[in-house]
């Protein structure tokens, strides 16, 4: 049989929970580029300098331990309730609509500009961290083709 050619069968490994974690994963990769692209992008248009909270060590290690997470409160809402990705999905949305608007009030320093700049890159990593998470792991969850040939 060739490699491509999988049967259910081969696939038996993968349960709920591990696909669910692994989704995460993967999505949190993705989300990580995104983040650090966008990082980068942000700290060259705006010249922002302050580095000892938003930079490429925390913005790897956080997102990524933040969509393991999410893969298992994701295995969580689709155990837990019917029709648990969509309300995994409204649930994640809601919260970081919430986190976003709390984020655009944080006063990382007393120079207005540095404090705007700061809320500003923290807000948009929130933004696509949450929507990556709300929308990429239920997608890929139960797409095929990504379990067959990432998983």
């Amino acid at each position: 049989m060739l490699p491509d050619q999988q049967s259910e069968e081969d696939s038996s490994y993968l349960t709920p929970f591990s696909k669910a974690t692994l989704t995460g994963l993967f999505v949190g990769i993705i989300a990580t580029l995104v983040c650090l692209v966008y990082n980068i992008l942000y700290r060259e248009q705006t010249g922002f300098s302050l580095s000892e909270i938003i930079n490429v060590s925390s913005v790897i290690f956080m997102v990524n331990l933040l969509f393991v997470v999410l893969g298992v409160i994701y295995y969580w809402f689709i155990r837990a309730f019917r029709k648990g990705a969509i309300w995994y999905a409204v649930a994640l949305l809601l919260l970081t609509a919430f986190v976003f608007m709390k984020s655009l009030a944080v006063q990382r320093t007393a120079d207005p500009l540095l404090n705007a700049e700061f809320q500003h890159l923290l807000a948009a990593i929130v933004l696509i961290a949450g929507v990556a998470g709300a929308l990429g792991i239920p997608f890929l969850f139960y797409n095929k083709k990504f379990e067959q040939h990432v998983l």
